[in-house]
């Protein structure tokens, strides 16, 4: 496995929740993706409005489906978005200073779903097709002197 993957997905949570959750679990994966896209586009909209209490629940709901599944560098971007709107409410003020971590967030969010999927569905994970004939069966050999 790739270091990028194991950086970005904790495997051994991930397998954990997998084998917890038993066949509910793609169901369960399947929300994540559709909450996260929408928590995401809130949060982004939320950033282009200047809105500093709608970043908060968004982030909330992201970063605890993320631990969930073993997402935990999501859960932390998610996390520290989070925290740091619901001090600037207290504050009153804007986070500006979100907007290199908002950014990120969606980036890292794709390429979390990306490995879910190469991990979950049994077609991502097979091997292309090399070409078509004879000539690329590997066994074309066997037998013949």
């Amino acid at each position: 496995m790739a270091d990028e993957a194991r950086d970005i997905v904790d495997w051994g949570h991930f397998e954990k929740s997998r084998s917890e959750l038993g066949p509910g679990f793609i169901r369960i994966l399947s929300y994540f993706k559709e909450d996260g896209v929408k928590s995401i586009g809130q949060i982004e909209q939320a950033m282009r409005e200047q809105n500093t209490a709608a970043l908060v629940i968004p982030a909330h709901t992201l970063k605890g489906e993320s631990r969930q599944l073993g997402a935990e560098p999501l859960a932390k971007i998610a996390e520290l978005i989070e925290s740091t709107a619901r001090f600037c409410v207290e504050s009153h003020r804007f986070p500006d200073e979100l907007v290199p971590e908002v950014v990120q967030l969606r980036r890292l969010f794709d390429q979390t779903i990306a490995l879910f999927d190469k991990a979950t569905n049994p077609l991502m994970t097979r091997a292309a097709p090399v070409g078509f004939g004879r000539k690329n069966v590997s066994n074309q050999g066997f037998g013949r002197i």
